[in-house]
C-alpha cells in the first residue's frame, strides 16, 4: 500500500472512530492523572465545561462540580479574573490559538507557580468556533543529563547573576560556546524555556519577592533590569495578569 493510500485509510478510520465515540471528552480521564498539568474545555462564554482534578485542587475547590458552568470571574480574585477572561475572549473572538505563553499564577495559598500555557480553538463541523481547550503545564526541573547541560547552564547562571543588567542573547550564546540557534534549541530542551523566557522569569521571580516587602515599584523595576517603571509594569501584567501594585495588594491580603 502506498503512503498516500495509507493516509487515506487512516483518515477514514479517524472519522469512523469520531462518529462512534460516546464521549468526545475522553482526554479528561487522561489529564486527571497529571498533577503538573491543568486542563480545561470552555464554551463560548468562557465557562468551564470540562476540567481535570489538578485545576480543581489549584482553585481550592472540593470537586469538579464546583467549577463546571462557571467562569474565571466566579473563581479567581477579580484582578486575575479580568485578565484570564480577556485572554479567553480573544481566543474565542479571533480564532487565534495561544502557544508557549509563559505565565506566573498565584495559587490559593498565595504561593507563586510558573507554567507554560497553550489554548486552542474548538470548531464545529461547519468550521465555526464552538469553544476552546487549554492546558497550563508547570515548568519542569532542568534536564541535567543532557550532553550540553553544563554549557547551557553557564548561560543560565549568567542570567541569574546579572538579571539587573541589559542581557543580549548573542552574549549568552558566546558564553555557552554555541550559536544563537543552538542556544535557543538547547535551552528549550533542558529548561522548557527559551532564553528570553528565562530572562523574564528570573527578573519577575526577583520582582515578585521584592513586592512582598516595602520597596517602591520604581525601585523594584530598576533592581530587576527594567529601564523604567512603565516597561516593568507592562511585562509584569503581560506575564502575571495583574499590575505589580495589584499583585502586592493580593500578597498582603493573604
Amino acid at each position: 500500500m502506498s503512503h498516500s493510500a495509507a493516509l487515506s485509510e487512516t483518515s477514514a478510520d479517524r472519522s469512523l472512530l469520531a462518529a462512534a465515540l460516546g464521549n468526545v471528552f475522553f482526554a479528561e480521564a487522561l489529564f486527571d492523572t497529571l498533577p503538573d498539568v491543568v486542563f480545561f474545555v470552555k464554551g463560548m462564554q468562557a465557562e468551564y465545561l470540562v476540567v481535570n482534578h489538578t485545576l480543581v485542587a489549584r482553585c481550592g475547590l472540593a470537586d469538579k462540580a464546583a467549577l463546571l458552568g462557571r467562569t474565571a470571574s466566579d473563581i479567581f480574585p477579580s484582578e486575575f479574573a479580568a485578565s484570564y477572561k480577556a485572554q479567553d475572549q480573544r481566543v474565542l473572538s479571533t480564532g487565534i490559538d495561544i502557544h508557549d505563553q509563559l505565565e506566573l499564577h498565584l495559587y490559593p495559598n498565595r504561593a507563586p507557580g510558573w507554567c507554560v500555557t497553550h489554548k486552542i480553538v474548538l470548531r464545529d463541523r461547519a468550521g465555526g468556533i464552538a469553544g476552546m481547550a487549554g492546558i497550563s503545564r508547570d515548568l519542569a526541573m532542568p534536564d541535567k543529563n543532557h550532553p550540553v547541560y553544563k554549557r547551557v547552564a553557564a548561560a543560565a547562571h549568567f542570567i541569574h547573576d546579572h538579571y539587573d543588567q541589559p542581557l543580549q542573547i548573542a552574549e549568552l550564546a558566546r558564553l555557552a560556546a554555541l550559536s544563537v540557534a543552538q542556544l535557543e534549541r538547547y535551552f528549550q530542551r533542558i529548561f522548557s524555556l527559551n532564553p528570553r523566557q528565562m530572562i523574564i522569569k528570573t527578573r519577575l521571580d526577583a520582582a515578585s519577592a521584592m513586592l512582598a516587602g516595602q520597596h517602591s515599584i520604581t525601585e523594584i523595576a530598576a533592581a530587576c533590569g527594567y529601564h523604567d517603571h512603565s516597561a516593568f509594569t507592562r511585562q509584569f501584567k503581560a506575564t502575571v495578569g495583574v499590575t505589580p501594585r495589584a499583585y502586592r495588594q493580593l500578597l498582603h491580603a493573604g
